[in-house]
């Protein structure tokens, strides 16, 4: 799980993701996921475009593909289900919106390194 946020990171990276993070759900019982990776970008096109660059990364580095994708049609907010890890790549004001990051204050929040 952890090695596929990084190649996920890197996906993000490559396409200019804004503000990426990560949430560390691993040691808590019963969660959805192992990790969720946060960012945002600054159109809909941008969102499309991270959301491509994550699929392609992750596709090129272990041959997955996400188990599910949502949220492709408006792209105010796109998830990637990888099961262990879940991607959310939002428009800003939506980000802003939801505030994934306040919900899960209590969890382990880590900022992505520029690479």
């Amino acid at each position: 799980s952890r090695k596929l946020v990084e190649f996920i990171i890197d996906g993000l990276q490559d396409k200019k993701g804004l503000d990426i993070i990560y949430i560390d759900f691993s040691k808590t019982p019963n969660t959805v996921a192992n990790y969720f990776v946060i960012c945002h970008g600054n159109s809909n096109v941008h969102v499309d475009t991270l959301a491509d660059g994550v699929i392609h990364k992750v596709k090129q580095e272990t041959g997955s593909k996400p188990w599910n994708k949502e949220g492709t049609e408006n792209a105010e907010w796109i998830l990637l289900d990888y099961a262990d890890v879940v991607v959310h790549i939002f428009q800003e004001n939506t980000r802003k919106f939801y505030n994934l990051e306040g919900l899960w204050a209590d969890m382990p929040i880590k900022s992505a390194e520029p690479s």
